[in-house]
């Protein structure tokens, strides 16, 4: 039979300590608890920013009259050369500006007005095809597809 001397708390606890309230700040339930919700968890969350977006460096008409027309005005020509800091995805030429010379421009975008500008002053325009961003689905069949096709070429066939 049990004796109330020796029993003795379960294996795994089961015997909880009572909360002791307003025992100061240590305690964790003592005062300036809670306070303002913070400004970044009011704000709402709103919006996405898009992966495949294509950002493109910029040049003005303008400032192509002021460049040496022997070789043609490329993205990387236009970097060596200091006019723009930044590639980016490509080249894009606006239609701020006159332009006298005859130079040939190899950009990925040209607005009508640039284009305009540059064909009257005897120039010649070469437009570069941008290669599709593959989403990450993509990459992966792709990869998917690249290994069966390794692996079907490493197994011997009977």
């Amino acid at each position: 039979m049990n004796e109330l001397s020796r029993l003795t708390p379960p294996a795994g606890g089961g015997v909880k300590e009572k909360k002791r309230v307003g025992r100061g700040q240590a305690s964790g339930t003592g005062k300036t608890e809670g306070g303002q919700m913070p400004i970044q968890r009011r704000v709402p969350k709103r919006g996405f920013t898009n992966p495949f977006r294509v950002e493109y460096a910029i040049v003005n008409v303008g400032d192509l009259e002021r460049i040496d027309p022997k070789e043609p005005v490329t993205l990387e020509w236009l970097l060596a050369a200091g006019t723009l800091k930044d590639g980016r995805d490509g080249l894009k030429v606006l239609g701020d500006g006159d332009l006298t010379k005859a130079i040939t421009v190899r950009a990925h975008k040209v607005s009508a007005q640039a284009r305009q500008k540059i064909e009257k002053a005897g120039g010649k325009i070469e437009l570069i095809e941008l290669p599709a961003r593959k989403t990450p689905q993509q990459r992966k069949a792709e990869e998917k597809a690249a290994a069966a096709a390794a692996k079907g070429a490493r197994t011997p066939k009977a």
